[in-house]
């Protein structure tokens, strides 16, 4: 158990991700963590990383985990390195801050799962989202009865084509809309419905030359029969957003995967004549999952996460094997 309020932190990987938003949050937390090192692959990725943040350079993920300074590791690797490298932060009795998506698949999940149980370190999926202000209003809209009685829950996380050098089009990679855009819709589903969704329904529509789902859609219920409807995908219109319906009004979050820090999110508000859009405050959801990664780590808790990671590599899983899967 770390007595040290201050964590001492690694980086492994070069990701874009962990360059413009993780890394500077980690920064903006001087009293929560200390950055030791940042690694890569590459010496020359390393040195260039490494010296933007005026930390030390290591060529060679193993070198990072035979630190013993270090504490925790950041990894913003592709989903298909996440077996290897969290199994051997793991057994290096490292905390680890993952990328989404943790695992290909529930096999995956299950046994990294409880290696880190048995070793009883802190093993957190980075769903930034959760931790940004503007979903407390709809939690508070949900406690409040304010939708009524609810009818359905609807996400959607789809952008635009990406270069096709990008990793999300490599199988072997983890890529995938589902593993990528299309966990988000399912974690916003499993976080406001509850652990008890079952899929129903789903269609993953596959790109015959990469062999990975490029669009998607799914739909869960829960116990109280509440139903999610989630799409996602790699070659659509930008959408990122949720939608909850009940019997007396809508509520619709904007932005609701991605708001920049600086960006003020809104929500639009429906019951009914009336429609009201409300912006809220700009936060920085990074910088905020990080503080509640240091506070798991502290507590020496790492149940909840784990609990989570696990249904959460249930559903995705439960659509990869029950997908109609239609070649493009």
């Amino acid at each position: 158990m770390i007595t040290n309020r201050r964590i001492r932190i690694g980086v492994m990987g070069g990701a874009s991700i962990a360059e413009r938003m993780v890394v500077p949050a980690i920064k903006m937390l001087p009293e929560h963590f200390e950055l030791i090192a940042i690694a890569s692959r590459s010496s020359d990725k390393a040195e260039a990383f490494a010296s933007a943040f005026e930390t030390t350079a290591i060529t060679g993920y193993g070198n990072l985990i035979d630190r013993a300074d270090i504490d925790a590791i950041y990894m913003p690797l592709p989903t298909g390195l996440h077996e290897e490298w969290v199994g051997k932060c793991l057994t290096g009795g490292k905390h680890v801050l993952v990328e989404k998506s943790f695992a290909p698949n529930f096999e995956v999940a299950k046994r990294l799962i409880e290696q880190a149980k048995s070793s009883g370190l802190v093993l957190m999926e980075n769903f930034m989202f959760r931790h940004h202000i503007q979903h407390q209003f709809t939690w508070n809209a949900l406690k409040e009865g304010s939708l009524g009685d609810l009818r359905l829950f609807r996400s959607q996380f789809g952008f635009p084509p990406l270069d096709k050098s990008n990793f999300r089009y490599n199988i072997e990679a983890g890529g995938g809309s589902l593993l990528d855009a299309g966990a988000y819709t399912i974690k916003a589903a499993q976080w406001f419905l509850g652990s008890s969704l079952n899929l129903t329904s789903a269609t993953l529509y596959i790109d015959p030359v990469s062999g990975v789902d490029i669009h998607g859609n799914a739909s869960f219920v829960n116990n109280n029969g509440l139903v999610a409807q989630l799409s996602f995908g790699f070659d659509n219109y930008y959408q990122c957003n949720y939608e909850f319906w009940g019997s007396k009004g809508t509520l619709f979050a904007n932005r609701a995967f991605t708001p920049k820090p600086i960006e003020e999110p809104t929500m639009l508000f429906q019951k009914g004549n009336k429609s009201e859009t409300i912006k809220l405050e700009a936060d920085n959801h990074f910088r905020n999952l990080l503080a509640a990664f240091h506070e798991k780590i502290l507590q020496d808790d790492n149940k909840a996460c784990l609990d989570e990671l696990l249904d959460q590599s249930r559903l995705i899983t439960a659509v990869q094997e029950q997908a109609t899967k239609i070649l493009l």
